[in-house]
């Protein structure tokens, strides 16, 4: 199955006089890259969330931001009443401001507010774990339906090499005998006289430096097990692109042996197929 890495999910919760809302972006990393945002009364339980999302999201980069709203009476913070009666008297001496503007202006300034620390009771915990879990869950069926596509173009563009592939094993046995006719009219323009026996022995050292019957046969494996792996349920992105490096391999040895003209252009779409096959790939799970 191919996943995306890329996802979004919210979800909010009321618990007591708190608003939890929770927002997770996943976006495409080669390891698991999590940047978490908590209330600091609940940096306890970091720990335990980076654990639940290295575990079911696997990899990527992963941006985690926990917001608490407070609608009742309790607040999280106290006025630092003698700071800020302070700061309004220092205001007032500097320029002439009324009560309500310096006041607003000493609110701002440091330590006029005190928070409380504290911590989350097993309750409030539960709620945001929970919360947690209901999101990667939404990522992971969004990233499914994007893998769904992913895949798509994937097959396509192996489709698209595996042609190609057809195409240059069918060029190929016309492609040995024009080598192997180059070779006598370059000796017979020579006139030369030539040891038959020598010659055919070389002629089968030469062109055995421009076969590429391994070469095939390890890019129709290469492409048949591409097509095996993007089934498979296990998270598969970085296999399969150690997969497109042995098929950029095989390709890139078909170019250098190939000596003809048409198996060359055929190496070059192949190619430019690969390339846009590795940038999809960036984004697999």
């Amino acid at each position: 199955m191919i996943m995306s890495m890329t996802g979004f999910g919210k979800k909010e919760a009321q618990f007591k006089d708190k608003n939890i809302n929770v927002e997770v972006r996943s976006l495409n990393s080669k390891n698991a890259d999590i940047n978490l945002r908590t209330p600091s009364y609940l940096r306890e339980l970091d720990p335990e969330i980076r654990k639940m999302f290295i575990n079911k999201m696997h990899r990527g980069k992963i941006d985690i931001n926990v917001f608490i709203e407070f609608n009742g009476e309790i607040s999280p913070a106290n006025i630092n009443k003698s700071i800020v009666k302070a700061y309004m008297n220092q205001l007032k001496d500097i320029a002439d401001v009324s009560d309500s503007e310096s006041l607003s202006l000493a609110m701002k300034l440091p330590e006029a507010l005190s928070v409380q620390k504290g911590s989350a009771d097993s309750k409030e915990k539960k709620v945001i774990l929970t919360l947690f879990e209901e999101v990667i869950e939404d990522i992971n069926d969004f990233r499914k339906n994007e893998g769904s596509v992913l895949k798509k173009d994937l097959e396509f563009r192996l489709t698209l090499i595996d042609k190609y592939l057809k195409s240059i094993i069918k060029i190929d046995p016309t492609r040995k005998s024009k080598i192997e006719k180059k070779l006598r009219i370059a000796l017979n323009e020579v006139n030369i006289e030539i040891d038959n026996n020598r010659f055919e022995q070389e002629l089968i050292f030469y062109l055995e430096k421009f076969d590429i019957t391994e070469e095939k046969v390890r890019l129709e494996n290469h492409i048949n097990y591409f097509n095996q792996v993007m089934d498979n349920n296990s998270p598969n992105g970085k296999k399969l692109g150690f997969i497109a490096q042995e098929m950029g391999r095989e390709i890139n040895t078909i170019g250098s042996k190939a000596n003809h003209a048409d198996l060359q252009k055929i190496v070059v779409q192949m190619k430019d197929e690969l390339e846009k096959i590795k940038e999809q790939l960036l984004n697999v799970l």
